[in-house]
């Protein structure tokens, strides 16, 4: 991958949403992104590369990228698209009904297990009249309800989204699919106290092992490993974003020590909470 020093924040969205068509879209210039709003792109049609993560993606179009927030992303140069993106905070997420949150924990919370979607013709017939529905709310004049209007429509766009992820094919409503996905919602709202399997599976009835296969099942990533990764996502989001001591983010996340915090942090990213903060320092400079 491309080795880039220059990091730049995400750009300020009014009201944390924002809906963009990207017409025959060019990126001449390679510009890192340090995500704040969760995204997705649309990709009717184009060619390049996208990374997220130091992780590689060709874009071939007809096809979904997923990038959440702590990520960081950039297109490669002469890369060209076709599509929306959408992007959109947690306190806009906040306006939408209750009943699609599983589907955005399910995206969103570790967003590497549905990085890349790729979309059939059926697919891109439900998804496109969707996007555009939600684009003419977002350039249209503001009145009273218009937030609660495009919530209503993000809605349903993660519920479509959420069935095309891998995690969804296997009959939605079958014991295994429930268990993960109250497995995922538990994890987000528990993951900066408790750290142990045990934990999740006596709350969700099932042993350990069989939390840890229903997770490998479903994601490909065993329980242990989805836990650790909403710690690494808050731990990426804190040494970014906030002045925070490494103590301080230690015992925020419930670790005995900053010498545990960081070898656990070292053990899944390759580089020491310091380290990567200093990668951050001269962003915007």
């Amino acid at each position: 991958m491309r080795q880039l020093t220059t990091i730049n924040p995400d750009q300020e969205v009014k009201d944390s949403f924002q809906v963009v068509r990207l017409q025959d879209k060019n990126f001449d210039e390679v510009s890192l992104i340090s995500v704040t709003y969760n995204r997705v792109f649309i990709i009717h049609e184009g060619q390049g590369k996208i990374i997220i993560d130091h992780k590689e993606f060709d874009i071939k179009g007809s096809e979904i990228f997923i990038v959440s927030k702590g990520q960081l992303f950039f297109f490669s140069p002469q890369t060209r698209l076709s599509g929306f993106q959408i992007s959109f905070g947690d306190c806009f997420w906040d306006k939408t009904p209750a009943s699609a949150s599983n589907c955005k924990l399910l995206l969103f919370n570790d967003a590497a297990l549905h990085q890349n979607i790729p979309l059939t013709g059926k697919d891109f017939l439900e998804l496109n009249p969707i996007c555009k529905m939600l684009l003419n709310e977002f350039e249209s004049e503001d009145y009273p309800n218009k937030l609660d209007a495009m919530a209503a429509y993000l809605k349903v766009m993660m519920i479509k989204l959420a069935n095309l992820a891998p995690a969804f094919h296997d009959g939605i409503d079958d014991f295994d699919n429930q268990t993960y996905r109250k497995f995922l919602e538990l994890v987000s709202f528990k993951y900066n106290q408790m750290h142990d399997v045990l934990y999740y599976a006596e709350k969700l009835s099932v042993t350990s092992r069989k939390l840890s296969d229903i997770s490998k099942k479903k994601s490909g990533k065993g329980a242990k490993e989805i836990i650790a990764a909403q710690i690494i996502a808050e731990s990426k989001r804190l040494l970014q974003f906030s002045a925070k001591t490494i103590k301080e983010i230690a015992y925020e996340l419930s670790f005995s020590s900053p010498e545990q915090f960081s070898h656990f942090f070292k053990k899944y990213t390759d580089i020491s909470p310091l380290d990567y903060r200093k990668i951050f320092v001269n962003i915007g400079r």
